[in-house]
Order: C-alpha cells, then structure tokens, then sequence
C-alpha cells in the first residue's frame, strides 16, 4: 500500500514537471509562429525591385541593400498571416487542446513586425558597415522578436499581456535563436540563402 501511494505520487509530480515544461515551450511556438514563418518564406520568395529602390543614405551606403526586396515583404507577411488564420481556426476547432487564441489583428501585427523588425536590423546592419549576409549576434537571432513584440505593445497589448507570460517568454527567447540556426542551416542546404547564418 505504502510503495502503490509512493508510486503514485512520483508518478503525479513527473506528470506535473513534464506539463510544467512543454506547456510554456508549446505556447511560444504556437504564439509566435505567425512571426517565425515570414522572414523564411521571404528569403525564398524574395528578388525583384529593393525596397530601397536602389537608393543610398547620407553615408553613402545603401538604406537597406538588395536582400530586401518588395516581393519578399509581401510574401513573408501574407504567409505569416495566413498561418495566423490557420492557427486562429484550429484554436477554435480543437477548444480542448487549450492552446492561446490568436486574434486577426496580433496575427497581422506579429507577422508585419517580424519583417519590419528584420528591416530596421538591416538598416543598422548597413550604417555600421556590414555587408550582405555578414554575422551580427544577438541582433540577427532576435530582430524578428523586438519588431513583434514592438508592434504589439503598439496595437495590441492586452492580447500581449494575456498571452505571453514570463514562462512562455523566457522559452521565446531560448527557442528562437535555435530556430533561426536551424532554418538558415536549411536555407543554405536548400541554396535559399547564401551563408548558414
């Protein structure tokens, strides 16, 4: 009787440490998904017109440079949104699962601020002097999150607050710089991208 109760409740406390752990990593891949998604599909869709348009800064270097271009913008956004509607749909089919609901408008604020955020890093990228492809850490891992999470706390911060809490954040900014590694690795294999990096 002793060891059955024992057992039991050893088996109750791994139940509650696995939950304690996958619940926070599962939470930030779904909530940030929308945000993942662009800037990989904008890589593979990108070429065309830049969105400098050729121009240069006061410095005299380019604003942005050729790797970001219109096309790659709109697709890398249209794909995040359309992951949003995706997850937004299968919050609402599967209710039991518990996942955190999307909202039409973080969906469009998180997949907008992901490129936004990868442009502003761009345009530093280009003020101090770095070329095309070249490694800046820290900024390259985690530009998509400040972008997101910016036009969040702009547009939708009750949605923010509710969702991402300190568990699910500490897990998005472990995770992200993995995934990041991960996908360009990818890119590189694939020729999408031309460093893996």
């Amino acid at each position: 009787m002793f060891l059955s109760a024992l057992y039991y409740r050893y088996w109750e406390c791994f139940v509650i440490s696995i939950e304690f752990i996958t619940t926070p990593l599962i939470w930030a891949f779904w909530i940030m998904l929308p945000a993942y998604v662009p800037n990989p599909v904008a890589a593979l869709f990108g070429g065309g017109t830049p969105i400098d348009l050729g121009k240069t800064y006061s410095d005299g270097r380019r604003i942005f440079g050729d790797g970001k271009t219109w096309r790659g913008l709109v697709a890398g956004i249209a794909s995040g949104i359309i992951t949003g509607l995706v997850l937004i749909w299968a919050a609402g089919r599967f209710p039991a699962a518990g996942l955190p609901p999307h909202t039409l408008l973080s969906v469009i604020l998180l997949a907008t601020g992901a490129l936004l955020g990868d442009l502003v890093k761009s345009f530093f990228k280009r003020r101090f002097n770095r070329e095309r492809g070249s490694k800046w850490p820290v900024a390259d891992q985690y530009d998509l999150v400040a972008g997101a999470f910016l036009l969040l706390l702009i547009g939708d911060p009750g949605w923010l607050f509710a969702v991402v809490t300190i568990p699910v954040l500490i897990v998005i900014l472990i995770i992200t710089p993995v995934l990041h590694r991960a996908t360009n690795i990818i890119g590189y294999v694939f020729k999408v991208k031309e460093v893996p990096w």
